[in-house]
């Protein structure tokens, strides 16, 4: 009698534990809100347990919210992952500007993820890398708006010279960044360590694996670099925040790009300050959508002819974009110069060696030659050439002496049109492409016919010297 009085003492308490449970699970943002997850409390006091309770069904509804959005790359919830997630819920006028940004460049970013199968989530690594600016610059060189450093952007295709520089051309650098995911996750098989290694080079990723015995970004994050070890909780909460802005009080702002363009392809030189008094458009607004013309100069020709994004044309003045388009002159000088790197890492250590490295050479000039050729040949600037000898022109005649100042032994000629590298320990297709002139991951992989990026230790590579 006594247990069947105990049995019929629970069962209302059963049911109505169950209740509010269900209830909580049903509509999960219907439980209290506070204005601060933690509160002020005095230290010497032990907290009420109600407290713990309601941080708990706080925390459990983020988890919910993380798992309802994930597709592809995993998205757990953790202490490291809160702490941003209150950090970036509180910067309502950043994340209402990147809401608005994200209805011009996530189609573009998209599309170039789609191209190389990386999942769509990875578009929101630009809020952290350059809150989606693609004039962004780090204080080491990064730049644009997947923030590529020199030697990677030139390792996957990108052209950095005098009159362009596509780390900041939306489209050229997602592709590139696209590539590069796709290369990182065919290699360590996992899309948060393919993110670590974004941030930090996949040769960090690769020794914090071997150190932790393991390839879960968690338990390998104590041996990354402390950058990294927030780069990736800071990925997932931006994730959470643009899906719930609206939780959040977080307002989309205003676009200020055009979301209808036109493209067109030039092979002239063409001023875009011109062109926008043609369109009848401010400078900055089509400067905005071209941001990699360092000159606003869209550098064009018959064997490059390169793109312009233009505010969609109805009702333009088709003359004058026509007469734009096609004039013949422009005051610019038609010579494309490669530039140098301008990672300031590999600039401060270069200046340190300079004074050791640095040689003289009195060249004498042979029939036939010019001072492209020399500079060429000495991998010199001609601009150089004329200061160091006083020249007044291009000109130079058989029989004339060069001083040229090098760091190093002259360029030899190449004697073929390729050269053979062995792979050691550690090496990964970015990093032997940006030791080499020239040769992007693209081109190792066709001349070497791989499919994929994973390098075995003694594999012979053949890589192209032109």
């Amino acid at each position: 009698m006594i247990k069947l009085m105990r049995i019929f003492y629970l069962l209302p308490l059963l049911s109505l534990t169950t209740s509010a449970f269900s209830q909580q699970k049903i509509n999960p943002d219907s439980l209290l809100k506070t204005s601060n997850f933690f509160v002020d409390t005095d230290s010497r006091t032990v907290p009420e347990a109600i407290e713990n309770q309601l941080l708990f069904g706080q925390n459990y509804i983020y988890k919910l919210r993380l798992d309802s959005i994930q597709k592809t790359v995993p998205l757990p919830y953790n202490e490291y992952v809160q702490q941003y997630i209150d950090i970036y819920s509180k910067r309502k006028d950043m994340f209402g500007k990147m809401l608005g940004l994200s209805n011009y460049y996530f189609p573009i970013f998209e599309k170039a993820l789609a191209e190389y199968n990386v999942p769509k989530e990875i578009e929101y690594l630009t809020i952290i890398e350059s809150e989606m600016n693609p004039n962004a610059r780090s204080r080491v060189g990064a730049t644009g708006l997947w923030q590529f450093m020199f030697g990677t952007g030139k390792a996957y295709g990108l052209q950095m010279d005098n009159y362009v520089d596509e780390r900041k051309d939306p489209i050229q650098a997602s592709y590139a960044a696209a590539a590069y995911f796709r290369d990182s996750y065919e290699e360590l098989g996992d899309w948060l360590l393919a993110l670590a290694a974004y941030n930090c080079g996949k040769g960090n990723v690769n020794r914090a694996i071997a150190k932790a015995g393991s390839r879960d970004f968690w338990e390998i994050r104590q041996f990354l670099p402390k950058e990294t070890r927030n780069y990736v909780p800071a990925f997932i909460a931006a994730v959470y925040v643009m899906n719930y802005s609206s939780k959040h009080q977080i307002t989309p702002q205003a676009c200020n790009l055009c979301l209808k363009t036109d493209t067109v392809l030039v092979n002239k030189f063409v001023s875009l300050p011109q062109l926008a008094n043609a369109l009848n458009v401010s400078s900055d607004a089509l400067a905005d959508l071209n941001p990699s013309y360092k000159k606003q100069i869209v550098n064009g020709t018959d064997e490059t002819p390169k793109r312009i994004i233009l505010p969609s044309l109805q009702n333009a003045d088709f003359t004058g974009i026509y007469n734009v388009l096609n004039t013949d002159y422009i005051d610019a000088n038609p010579n494309i110069i490669l530039a140098s790197t301008d990672d300031v890492r590999a600039l401060r250590k270069a200046s340190a060696s300079n004074l050791s490295r640095e040689k003289t050479v009195l060249y004498k000039v042979r029939p036939g030659q010019s001072l492209n050729a020399i500079a060429d040949k000495y991998n010199v600037e001609v601009q150089d050439l004329k200061v160091w000898n006083r020249l007044k022109s291009n000109v130079i005649v058989p029989g004339q002496h060069l001083k040229i100042y090098v760091h190093g032994a002259p360029a030899k000629a190449a004697t073929s049109s390729y050269s053979n590298y062995r792979v050691k320990a550690g090496d990964t297709l970015s990093d032997i492409a940006e030791r080499f002139d020239g040769v992007t991951v693209q081109r190792i992989k066709n001349d070497n016919g791989l499919k994929k990026s994973i390098l075995q230790p003694g594999m012979l590579l053949k890589i192209s010297k032109g």
